[in-house]
Order: structure tokens, then C-alpha cells, then sequence
């Protein structure tokens, strides 16, 4: 079966000027949450949480509002974080540098491999950004002299400016490397309520009618998927940075597939359901390894099953559609 458009989504962007008031006391309790979240969570696990976030909204920006269902993002998170891992090992600049570094990297990575992949879409789209992120997975382990290969890139230092709590500390590591996180948020949200995201819409409905209109499709979708790599890469720098080691998986199929998981979890076209899918996923592996479970993969997947069975939307995109029938 050929799957042209993207599950029906709830996109954010119609809804976000009518209700201002709902608007902005969403974004203060969203920070709120973001400030609070390492007093409750292991600083560690909270930094993981808050970085998946970024990568599912950044996804979110192609499945949700293109309609381009990626299965290659993996490459552009782990070229970013291998890139961000040495430079900051090498140059020993300041990590928030090093980040940057990762996500123009990044970018750079996306703009060939999405120049030959938005010219399909559907599966077809799918299967040749899987089978890009599988080459670059398949250089990262062969290129081992630089990438550590099986054994990964370790020791990757927590620069900031000679400020040692930072340094040291995953708490105030924590504080530190927020705001990077949420500066990409808001980009993806500047993003997708701009005139650039209503015509990101308008392909994701009817690309034939967009094109037909003027618009050039395949130029709106490069540009999407290189900003979506952009965003990728940042949150691929910090989580190389938090943990200060980079394993090959994160070049890995699993990892795109995941991210994926986490944006339907919580709803796509919603920029808010990749927050929440990233927490619940993130939060429940936590606890299995904790508890000395081995089969996190088994337990996800059934709980993602269940989602889509019962919350068409996700559950953000359900609720939050049940609730505008209700007013």
C-alpha cells in the first residue's frame, strides 16, 4: 500500500492565533515544567528528556506539518553528536559552541541527502531516507580511527567557560544547556506558525494544488527537512554533551524509529505531543532498566500499539480535540 499524506493530524498553527490567552499560559506552564523537571527526575534523565523532546519536534516538523514520514533522522542526531564530541574533545571550546558545531554539521549532512529524497514521497520517502541514515550508520562504524567505532566516542568534556559546578554538576549542567534546547522549541514553533509553515501545510493536504498555486514543493520540502536536521543536530549535541559519550546506536535505524514513536505517542501536527511522547518514553525506559527489566522495547511497543488503538490523534492530539468539540 503507497501511503501519500501523513495520518490526520490536529496541526497547532490555525488554533494558535484564536486562542492568544491559551497560548501563552500553555508556553508558561510548558517552562515551568522545564524548570522544575531536574528537582523530580534524575538531572541526567531530565537533560534526556528535554533533548528527545527537541528531536520529536523537530520531526514533528516533517511528519506532522509536510507529510514526509522520516526514517533517517538517526543520521543527522548521531552525525551531530560524533561532530559535537570532537570538537569538543579536540578544540576544547566552550560546549555550547560545540553544538552549534553539530547542528551545522548537521544541516550541511541534510541538504544532499534531502535534495535526493524529497523527490519521492510516501514509503518511497521513508525507505530512502532509511537507506541514507543506514550509509551514514555504516561509515560512522567502519571510520573508527575517528568515531571509536563499536567502542564509540568517549570522554567528551563539559566545557562551559571554566565555570567547574557547570562542569561538574549534572544539575547545573542541566540550567546551562536548557536554554539551547528551548531556543530550537521556539524556532520549530516560529516555524511552523509562519507563512513558510502554512505552505508546509497546504503540501502536507494537496501538494498537487500547492504546486499548482506556484508554489516550488520540492524546494518547501528541502527546506523543511534541512531546518527539522538543523534541529536534530542541536538536540543531538546536548545529549552527546549530558552524557559525554557517543555510541554508534545513536547513528543507528532504532533510534529513527523511536523518535517516531515518541511524535505519534503524543500527536502529530501538534508540536506539543512530541514533549509529551518523549517524557512518557523516556520515563518508562528509566524505569524498566531501573527495575532490572530487560525487555523495554516489548513494553513500548505495546503501550504504542494501545495509544494508537484507542487515541487516533495521539494523546495530545486526542485531548486536545475533544476539548475543542466540547467548547
Amino acid at each position: 500500500m503507497t501511503v501519500t499524506e501523513a495520518p490526520a493530524a490536529g496541526t497547532d498553527a490555525p488554533a494558535a492565533g484564536r486562542h492568544p490567552r491559551r497560548r501563552w499560559i500553555l508556553l508558561a506552564a510548558g517552562l515551568a515544567a522545564a524548570l522544575a523537571l531536574p528537582w523530580f527526575v534524575y538531572p541526567p534523565v531530565a537533560m534526556d528528556i528535554v533533548a528527545m523532546a527537541l528531536f520529536a519536534i523537530a520531526l514533528d516538523i516533517l511528519l506532522g506539518y509536510t507529510g514526509l514520514l522520516s526514517f533517517g533522522h538517526a543520521a543527522f542526531w548521531g552525525s551531530s553528536a560524533y561532530v559535537t564530541g570532537l570538537i569538543a574533545t579536540r578544540a576544547g571550546v566552550p560546549f555550547p559552541v560545540a553544538v552549534v558545531g553539530g547542528a551545522v554539521f548537521a544541516m550541511v549532512l541534510a541538504l544532499p541527502l534531502g535534495y535526493l529524497s524529497v523527490r519521492r514521497s510516501g514509503i518511497y520517502f521513508a525507505m530512502v531516507t532509511l537507506a541514507f541514515a543506514q550509509m551514514v550508520y555504516f561509515v560512522g562504524y567502519q571510520w573508527s580511527d575517528l568515531t571509536g567505532g563499536e567502542n564509540g566516542l568517549q570522554g567528551v568534556p563539559r566545557a562551559f567557560f571554566g565555570i567547574e559546578l557547570v562542569e561538574t554538576n549534572s544539575f547545573y549542567f542541566y540550567y546551562a544547556a536548557l536554554p539551547i534546547l528551548l531556543l530550537g522549541m521556539w524556532a520549530a514553533w516560529r516555524i511552523v506558525h509562519s507563512p513558510f509553515g502554512r505552505v508546509l501545510v497546504s503540501i502536507r493536504d494537496n501538494s498537487q494544488r500547492a504546486r499548482a498555486l506556484g508554489y516550488e514543493v520540492d524546494r518547501y520540502k528541502l527546506v523543511a527537512f534541512v531546518l527539522s536536521a538543523g534541529l536534530t543536530g542541536l538536540a543531538g549535541g546536548v545529549f552527546a554533551i549530558n552524557h559525554g559519550f557517543v555510541a554508534l546506536t545513536e547513528l543507528h535505524w532504532s533510534t529513527s524509529g523511536e523518535v517516531v514513536l515518541m511524535t505519534v505517542l503524543g500527536g502529530i501536527g501538534t508540536l506539543w505531543g512530541g514533549i509529551l511522547g518523549a517524557f512518557l518514553v523516556v520515563m518508562l525506559a528509566d524505569y524498566l532498566a531501573s527495575s532490572g527489566f530487560h525487555g523495554i522495547d516489548l513494553v513500548t511497543g505495546s503501550v504504542f500499539v494501545l495509544v494508537v488503538l484507542l487515541f487516533r490523534r495521539g494523546i495530545w492530539g486526542t485531548v486536545r480535540h475533544r476539548w475543542h468539540n466540547r467548547r
